[in-house]
């Protein structure tokens, strides 16, 4: 956000700018243009609420929700709080329409003092000085409903209208009410040149045709109601609640929000499925901004562009390290192949439940990036023994040799008596006290449920193999610096912004399982003298592909001593 404010700001700054000197009966383009009001004018102010986009119907006062007189543009210190503001409450009788869907609009009008906004009022109105703008109140979202229910009973916590309109529809869009609204008025002598407004601010800068001067800005700000507030409008409501506050706008903060309104309508009109994820998502950051204290919140921010960059190196050092990597000596295989299924689990849950297409592509990137590493650990050839030819799959000659798939082969056979207990246990409470829309999704949402809890257990056949090859130089430590920065980083945000608790817990456990690493890189400490089993040292490495450097922990005689002893 900060960056695409100093982008307009940069950008606006330029339009503001004096044209240079020129030579006389020289072309000149458009000349700047000053603010129709200037600081300190007297204004008025009529708001009127109707079911029309356009509104013509003044001369009916149970439009007219709210006027006030003898308003000063630009003055920060009038009104009952003495900060430049106003309020008014009031109900809204909600009609047949409304209760179906139908769109309400807030139109607000500002007039010289003294004038009317009725262009039928010849004696009062005019033209030059009267400006406004209007805004739909309602917000329409999409309502899913899901066929779910318990496999075993054949019960659901859904009622009978929404069962009905899970198998008719699936889902249908409703009209939603927020009852907050503020109206800025831009505090703002800016001479614009028209044609040149940087956007999304030539939005709100309009210009008077016969003078080429333009009104001020009129701001209908609603950033701050959080999506989780919105109520939806039905049969049930015979008036809807509207507060709205009238309060003038510095420049900067315009634009700011300028900003925002024009990414939200943006990503709405590129991705409508996304909307409202990107909706909640918004709510989460508004959240932060509202009950976090300023100072977390200022280091908050700063190390969210850190988490971006460790990211970004994080996965460039994992592509690096796998694609030259030639022996497995030292990595769990088995880790790697899990990782597939276990992306694949990601990859199948989400486009069982509806999400949207950023996510979709994510996870389809991650299931590629963990194919990819398949044939690093497996040799795939094509069996034509029999009628119909079958792929065969056998590990890498480096990896099947040695000691490490010993190793990893009882890692694994360990963690099996805790992981399948443990998977047969979730299964069984999720099937007893979970819904699900039928035994596929059943299936997915127990094996995914139970991979995000139980997931960080597959970090720890490599602590294993450590600990047997009493050795950590074949790790990918830049990588996994950069992950555990990340880590580190999502403790932060997992405290500081609203989440659910095993999301919390999951943070902490991923750093306790790096500690651990850390531990062993401690007391498996690196001697670059010593020769490793492929009888080169650490001194010598430097002339030899980085691949072939592992293991540097004990001489060649000490390995194959104590693998034969083993």
């Amino acid at each position: 956000m900060a960056t695409r404010l100093l982008f307009i700001y940069l950008i606006s700054s330029f339009f503001k700018r004096s044209p240079s000197n020129t030579q006389p009966g020289a072309a000149t383009g458009p000349l700047p243009s000053a603010n129709l009001f200037m600081k300190g004018a007297y204004l008025d102010m009529f708001v009127y609420v109707s079911e029309n986009e356009v509104f013509t119907e003044f001369n009916k006062p149970e439009f007219l929700f709210w006027s006030e007189f003898q308003v000063v543009y630009g003055d920060w210190n009038s009104g009952p709080y003495a900060d430049g503001s106003y309020v008014k409450s009031g109900e809204i009788a909600i009609t047949e329409a409304m209760q179906n869907n139908g769109s309400i609009y807030l139109h607000v009008f500002f007039t010289e003092a003294g004038h009317s906004p009725n262009p039928d009022d010849t004696d009062n109105y005019n033209r030059l000085g009267t400006f406004h703008r209007s805004k739909r109140l309602n917000r329409y979202k999409k309502k899913h409903y899901a066929k779910t229910m318990n496999l075993l009973t054949g019960q659901t916590v859904a009622t009978a209208e929404e069962i009905k309109k899970a198998k008719e529809v699936g889902s249908e869009v409703l009209s939603h009410w927020h009852p907050n609204l503020t109206i800025n008025l831009l505090d703002d002598q800016t001479h614009w040149v028209k044609g040149s407004v940087p956007p999304p601010l030539d939005q709100y800068i309009e210009f008077e045709p016969s003078t080429g001067r333009y009104y001020p800005a009129i701001f209908l700000n609603d950033y701050w109601n959080l999506n989780a507030d919105y109520q939806p409008i039905n049969a049930s409501l015979q008036t809807l609640t509207l507060t709205l506050t009238l309060a003038p706008i510095a420049s900067w903060k315009w634009q700011m929000y300028a900003a925002q309104t024009a990414k939200k309508s943006w990503w709405v009109s590129w991705m409508d499925e996304g909307a409202e994820e990107n909706d909640d998502d918004q709510d989460t950051v508004k959240k932060a901004f509202l009950d976090t204290n300023p100072y977390l919140l200022a280091v908050t921010v700063a190390v969210s562009v850190l988490h971006s960059i460790f990211e970004f190196l994080a996965f460039k050092n994992d592509i690096q390290f796998w694609r030259t990597r030639e022996s497995l000596e030292g990595l769990s295989a088995r880790t790697v192949l899990f990782g597939v299924f276990q992306s694949v689990v990601v990859l199948l849950y989400v486009l069982d439940n509806e999400a949207n297409t950023l996510v979709r592509i994510s996870c389809l990137i991650g299931v590629g990036i963990d194919c990819w590493k398949v044939p690093k650990v497996l040799t795939i050839t094509l069996d034509r023994s029999g009628v119909v030819p079958w792929p065969r799959f056998v590990y890498k000659g480096s990896y099947a040799t040695s000691a490490t798939s010993d190793f990893d082969k009882t890692a694994f056979k360990y963690l099996s008596w805790l992981l399948f207990p443990l998977l047969a246990g979730y299964a069984v409470y999720s099937l007893l006290y979970q819904e699900h829309k039928g035994w596929y999704s059943w299936m997915l949402g127990m094996v995914y449920g139970f991979l995000l809890t139980f997931g960080f257990i597959m970090m720890t056949p490599q602590l294993f193999i450590n600990y047997k090859l009493k050795s950590v130089a074949h790790l990918p430590w830049r990588m996994m610096t950069y992950k555990a920065l990340n880590t580190f980083i999502d403790d932060m945000f997992a405290f500081v912004i609203q989440m659910p608790t095993m999301y919390r817990i999951g943070c902490l456990r991923d750093d306790v399982i790096f500690f651990v690493y850390l531990y062993q890189r401690w007391i498996y400490r690196v001697d670059p003298k010593r020769f490793n089993e492929f009888g080169t040292t650490g001194e010598m490495a430097a002339g030899v592909e980085p691949s072939k450097a592992i293991g540097d922990t004990a001489t060649h005689e000490e390995t194959t001593g104590k693998q034969k002893s083993e």
